[in-house]
């Protein structure tokens, strides 16, 4: 653009053709021009780099044009340099402003001593078209700041939300398995008289390890982005091993299921799934020995979940929660437009349930 300009300015077809703020007549282009056309044009290649920079050379380059009434088309610069300058000057913008403002009104002086009998009406248009080259350069910088910042408030919540995936995933497998572990551990203190049951109770815990584990490389590999194989979620599908494992860490479960799961690993089946996981973890913490239902039903748009102990058995004190996993879990639910609830029984038992909608995704 400011070599376009220089050589389009130096042409003797547009000689005189250029910006002209006084009716004085036009000057034949000489040597001196050149270096007038050059000083006006030159700078843009460095307006953003250095805008501030930029826009003085441009602008004294404007004076001598007028002043020595070269007329140049190179004087198109000057609104190309004062939008560069809104949009790209980070420090003393309103210093710059006034400094240039005030830089006018000699000019004008000048231009009138010369000759020149433009009427205060055209020269405050003149400034006008100035301002307002500024004030475009001004809205660019602050659309492309509003822009910035809200990408950046989006990189946050991208952020915060997958970690909060992380944690809830983490939550749900490792305090499933580790309850189960601690509460196998505490049952076999009492069985070193049976040595038969003492080691079911070992195997058990080994066992439940080991699926601690396998369960957390797979959460890895869900996790790792360069993963290249498929890797399944668990599903209403997988329930009844759920069940069973929780049997053997000593807790009664009764398991009823109605229609028939899709079998996928869809968000409604893999949100079931850690609801009847988080409430089997909390009945083995906080009821350990009681009573515990777990029913399912499979309907056309929706599965519906309850899972509830009847406070027979003994709490288990040592065991704290923070709870995460309710908090997690009616955040899975609600998310799907489902209805969740988790509510305390007259007998001292709990009850959690929800309703998932199906066919929907997280």
């Amino acid at each position: 653009m400011a070599l376009l300009l220089t050589v389009v300015s130096l042409l003797p077809e547009f000689q005189g053709n250029g910006t002209q703020l006084s009716d004085l007549p036009a000057r034949p282009h000489d040597a001196l021009a050149v270096a007038v056309i050059a000083l006006e044009s030159l700078p843009l290649t460095v307006r953003r780099r250095w805008p501030a920079v930029s826009l003085v050379l441009v602008s004294l380059g404007f004076a001598l044009d007028q002043l020595f009434t070269y007329h140049a088309v190179a004087g198109t610069a000057l609104p190309i340099a004062l939008v560069s300058a809104g949009a790209h000057l980070e420090r003393h913008r309103r210093v710059t402003v006034l400094l240039l403002s005030a830089a006018y009104l000699p000019l004008v002086v000048a231009l009138d001593r010369l000759g020149s009998n433009e009427g205060p009406a055209d020269l405050a248009l003149f400034y006008l078209a100035l301002v307002l080259a500024w004030a475009i350069g001004a809205w660019l910088r602050s659309t492309r700041a509003a822009e910035a910042e809200r990408r950046r408030h989006i990189a946050q919540a991208t952020r915060a939300a997958e970690r909060t995936r992380i944690a809830r995933e983490l939550h749900d497998v490792v305090t499933h398995h580790v309850t189960a572990m601690v509460v196998q551990a505490e049952a076999a203190r009492y069985l070193t008289a049976a040595p038969e049951r003492l080691d079911a109770a070992l195997s058990a815990v080994t066992d439940t390890g080991r699926r601690a584990i396998s369960d957390l490389r797979h959460l890895l590999d869900l996790l790792n982005p360069d993963h290249d194989t498929d890797v399944s979620t668990p599903s209403t599908a997988d329930l009844r091993t759920l069940v069973e494992q929780t049997r053997q860490a000593g807790q009664p479960v009764e398991y009823t299921e109605e229609g028939e799961s899709a079998g996928s690993s869809g968000s409604a089946e893999f949100v079931a799934y850690r609801i009847v996981q988080e409430s089997l973890t909390n009945a083995l913490k906080y009821a350990h020995g009681s009573r515990t239902v777990v029913r399912v039903r499979h309907g056309e748009k929706e599965i519906s979940v309850e899972v509830g102990t009847d406070g027979s058995g003994q709490r288990t004190g040592s065991l704290g929660g923070s709870g995460r996993g309710l908090a997690g879990l009616r955040e899975r639910v609600e998310a799907l437009d489902g209805e969740f609830s988790a509510d305390r029984q007259a007998d001292g038992g709990f009850v959690v349930r929800a309703r998932i909608p199906t066919g929907s995704s997280l």
